[in-house]
């Protein structure tokens, strides 16, 4: 059966595309137009799930069978078919997803910088040798494939986070069934069909669309080997509670409440820019994005002055509109937690300085105002939980020790950043930080494609993604001894 079109959009087990066993489906809206049906998908049960790993447990050994030289060979040519097909991506990105299409069009390029990582770490998926006890003795480590493996994945990044547990798994050699969000299912059929383009065999590669119950469906299954999870606290949680009586391995990178330390000593105008980034971009919809501020009393006003008139002038639109710069959040529900979050601090005594309300654009969607909350209380609920959302507090420090005890307050660690010029003060932050991600200058999310993207405390269970620290998660390390 030939790839769907955006408008029917179905599962793909053992290289062939398929609807839902049970027949049903589910639609797919433009978060920027409600009007816009984008179009169905398959709504897949138990079933669906059984069958995908099905098809991996079939298709594992001959693929374990190839090296991880020859399978990455084979996803070599995924790279030139993603370039090709970048245009097609970013649109599918921006319209089931929202962001503004440059932004869409960054994700794609990381994707492919990730890609070309993994495919460069194929040839150091290695081990050690060592020193033996006795005599004509080879002592040494060696990798081999974790198994089948269950790919739970957002929709906030529906190519960049699918790509970086796809890519090592496959070159790891590990059969994956993909469950994405049922939030962003094109992007997720667009990747799968690339890889199966380039050579991909049936049954390596399974995907299956759909909710919560294919996902449980696969943490249950005795035969997936390892769940690597990108989503919520409480399913990471869940996930890890299901799979622990059978010690299935995990890979979770859950939450953030990320704080940016702006010292006295710091430069306003590019601490602000940062701000905007990391708290305003893609909608703030990101794992790692800014969601305090914390700041020296000092220049509280000076940076307040700045970032206020910086937000004001934020247009809200479409994200195929070319002058906007905040596109709309994901579904209703996002915006009706954004809005109730702003409601509840506010009445904790925050102050809305900027925006707080819902956006009237051209389009029905769920377009949110960027907001800028002040006088938010350092242990107050809109300081502590993740909004995921343009929402941003401001709380006031006094000085570097004030503003490290408020940023490690938190439960999350996934990302820290500090604006100074001391540099005791940027080197001391970078072990004081409870995060795992540490910014200094710079907006503070994200990383670069060969660096680990992970959290500390409840933000990270597991290996780090992005890295070659990920073949701790796919792969099971052996020793062996050889007389001669």
């Amino acid at each position: 059966m030939a790839q769907p079109s955006s408008h029917h959009l179905l599962n793909h087990v053992d290289g062939r595309w398929t609807p839902a066993r049970s027949g049903q489906a589910r639609r797919n809206l433009n978060p920027a137009d409600t009007g816009d049906l984008i179009g169905e998908f398959a709504e897949s049960g138990a079933a669906d799930a059984t069958a995908a790993v099905d098809a991996a447990t079939a298709a594992q050994a001959a693929w374990d069978a190839k090296g991880p030289i020859e399978r990455a060979k084979v996803l070599s040519a995924a790279v030139r078919l993603i370039e090709e097909r970048t245009e097609e991506f970013a649109q599918a990105i921006t319209r089931e997803q929202g962001k503004r299409l440059s932004e869409s069009r960054g994700e794609v390029r990381r994707s492919l910088a990730i890609l070309e990582f993994t495919l460069g770490e194929a040839r150091r998926i290695n081990g050690v040798t060592t020193p033996a006890e006795d005599p004509r003795t080879v002592a040494m480590t060696f990798r081999r494939p974790l198994g089948v493996v269950g790919l739970i994945t957002p929709w906030n990044f529906p190519v960049a986070i699918p790509m970086w547990k796809v890519a090592p798994a496959l070159v790891s050699g590990c059969a994956a069934v993909l469950k994405p969000s049922p939030l962003t299912p094109w992007t997720s059929a667009l990747l799968v069909e690339a890889c199966t383009d380039a050579g991909v065999p049936p049954g390596v590669l399974n995907l299956v669309q759909g909710d919560r119950e294919p996902g449980e469906t696969l943490v249950a299954d005795p035969r997936v080997a390892g769940i690597s999870f990108t989503g919520s606290l409480p399913v990471g949680r869940a996930i890890n509670r299901a799979g622990a009586d059978r010690l299935m391995r995990t890979q979770l990178e859950l939450g953030g409440k990320n704080a940016l330390i702006v010292l006295a000593d710091a430069d306003v105008k590019e601490a602000v820019e940062a701000i905007v980034h990391g708290a305003f971009g893609q909608s703030g919809q990101r794992c790692s994005a800014t969601s305090r501020i914390i700041v020296d009393k000092a220049i509280k006003e000076e940076l307040l002055d700045a970032l206020l008139h910086r937000v004001a002038a934020m247009r809200v639109g479409s994200g195929t509109d070319a002058g906007a710069d905040i596109g709309p959040v994901v579904n209703d529900e996002r915006m009706r937690a954004c809005l109730d979050a702003v409601a509840t601090a506010r009445g904790a005594g925050a102050r809305v300085a900027c925006g707080g309300e819902a956006a009237v654009c051209d389009t029905p969607g769920y377009f949110v105002q960027p907001t800028v909350l002040t006088e938010v209380a350092w242990d107050s609920e809109i300081a502590q939980e993740e909004v995921f959302g343009p929402v941003l507090s401001v709380i006031d420090c006094d000085g570097y020790e004030d503003a490290m005890r408020i940023a490690n307050s938190v439960r999350y660690g996934m990302s820290g950043t500090i604006f100074t010029r001391d540099p005791a003060h940027m080197f001391q932050a970078l072990q004081d930080f409870q995060a795992g991600m540490l910014h200094v200058n710079r907006p503070g999310v994200g990383a670069y494609s060969h660096l680990p993207h992970m959290g500390a405390k409840a933000s990270q269970l597991g290996a780090p993604e992005c890295s070659p620290e990920v073949w701790d998660f796919y792969t099971d390390l052996r020793s062996a001894c050889i007389r001669y």
